[in-house]
């Protein structure tokens, strides 16, 4: 058995091991699951990282929250396989970085969660003779990576909700375009309504048949692989076991929760940079101690990060004591000085991101989307405020290509497509159109059973 167990961010009494918080998704009292503990991992072991490839380092991070619920040799294959790609580290001046998460096969940083989830979900379904539907919702691109990394698994279907006018068209394609098991919904609202629809269908008693999971990063499944890349970044910067300080784009703050596990688990970092866009719920927070949701969110041009509610706020709060349920009320009040410790939270305009990539290029010939532009921009913030520090790593969390109109308008290059992209535009779409009311979601999901 696994030793580590898993508990609700509401107070739910029931703990479960990772194969139960994986495949439920969601705890039954609409809390996220959360580790009692987090294995330390010896200075020796991340000392030895830097002569380690990606999936060694995965196995490192990973194994000790499954235990044995996964053959060592299955998990080794798992992570060699999930993790076939290139994780690049681009010198931008001096020693700032760079960590491209876009070289997967949907070319967003969601690949590295949902390609590992993908494939422990298959293996704990088989052991089990079960079948199960994918419930997410996305505001980008976790809705394409989960399509992808499920694409084609027998024991699995995905159904993937986006916001029908917040999304680009290359990463509506790469949802509506693969067809077989993949069943997306383009729904009228914003990203926070299709999460709270998502959230509904889950603790609905009449849809319990189903065996309904999620894939959004409100399942523990999708953060554990994120600390991962944390880990290996620091490996290639700081081999010499220096603190770093990492920028993370947040908007549901799935991203961040992997890199705060990562700290927890030894990780040496001296800052992390909460970079958001005009969704400023969060920073606002660490500024005053009071928190308000934005309703409905913002519409910014890094619309993946277009989140009024993050739900891992549930997550952060817990990490440093307080208690936040789904719906954004404070029921204990974190430790903020302890936050802020570790926290560096920032909002990035609109108009700061266009300047952040304008000045990327024209600087350091280096293309940023507009995620990647909120955090480099809060990387920058952070620089001038509390004195220049390097190793300084940013994360950049997608391809140019996917926001061609943006960056052509704002640089005068259009990114060249991935071959991963390059014949999207020829594909044929398939979704349907859905209006926001669970009414219409829970009439769809009914004709699954």
């Amino acid at each position: 058995m696994s030793l580590i167990k898993f508990f609700s961010t509401n107070g739910h009494l029931d703990r479960v091991d990772f194969k139960g918080a994986l495949l439920a998704g969601q705890a039954p009292d609409k809390g996220l699951y959360m580790p009692e503990m987090f294995p330390s991992l010896s200075p020796e072991t991340i000392r030895n990282f830097p002569q380690m490839s990606y999936h060694q380092i995965a196995y490192q991070v990973i194994k000790p929250y499954l235990g044995d619920l996964v053959e060592e040799s299955a998990l080794e294959e798992m992570l060699k396989d999930a993790y076939s790609y290139e994780v690049p580290l681009e010198r931008v001046y001096d020693g700032k970085y760079l960590l491209r998460l876009d070289r997967g096969p949907t070319c967003s940083f969601k690949d590295f969660a949902a390609r590992l989830m993908g494939r422990l979900m298959q293996y704990f379904l088989k052991e089990e003779g079960r079948s199960m539907i994918i419930l997410t919702a996305t505001s980008g691109d976790t809705g394409s990576a989960v399509a992808h990394a499920f694409y084609g698994l027998e024991n699995i279907k995905v159904i993937v909700l986006f916001p029908e006018r917040e999304v680009t068209e290359r990463q509506r394609r790469q949802m509506t375009t693969l067809g077989e098991n993949i069943y997306p919904l383009a729904v009228t609202g914003k990203f926070d309504d299709c999460q709270a629809l998502v959230k509904q269908a889950f603790v609905d008693p009449e849809l319990k048949g189903l065996e309904l999971s999620s894939a959004n990063s409100i399942n523990v499944g999708r953060l554990l692989p994120q600390a991962v890349y944390y880990f290996y970044a620091h490996s290639r910067v700081a081999p010499g076991g220096e603190e770093v300080v990492f920028s993370v784009p947040s908007g549901n703050f799935g991203d961040l929760m992997g890199g705060l596990i990562a700290l927890k688990m030894g990780l040496p970092v001296k800052k992390f940079v909460a970079a958001t866009n005009e969704n400023d719920e969060f920073p606002r927070f660490m500024q005053t101690g009071v928190y308000e949701p934005i309703r409905p969110s913002r519409n910014c041009i890094s619309n993946a990060m277009n989140v009024g509610h993050p739900s891992n706020l549930a997550r952060l709060f817990s990490l440093y004591g307080g208690q936040m349920d789904e719906t954004g009320q404070v029921a204990r009040q974190p430790d903020l000085s302890a936050m802020r410790e570790e926290i560096y939270a920032v909002s990035i305009s609109d108009e700061e991101t266009r300047q952040t990539i304008r000045e990327a290029y024209s600087q350091y010939k280096v293309l940023l989307e507009p995620h990647g532009a909120v955090g480099w921009a809060g990387l920058v913030r952070y620089l001038k405020e509390f004195g220049d520090w390097s190793p300084a790593v940013s994360l950049e969390t997608a391809d140019p290509a996917k926001f061609p109109d943006e960056i052509v308008r704002l640089t005068g290059v259009n990114p060249s497509l991935p071959p991963a992209m390059a014949s999207l535009d020829e594909k044929e779409e398939n979704f349907l159109n859905m209006d926001g009311s669970y009414a219409s979601l829970k009439d769809y999901l009914k004709g699954f059973f």
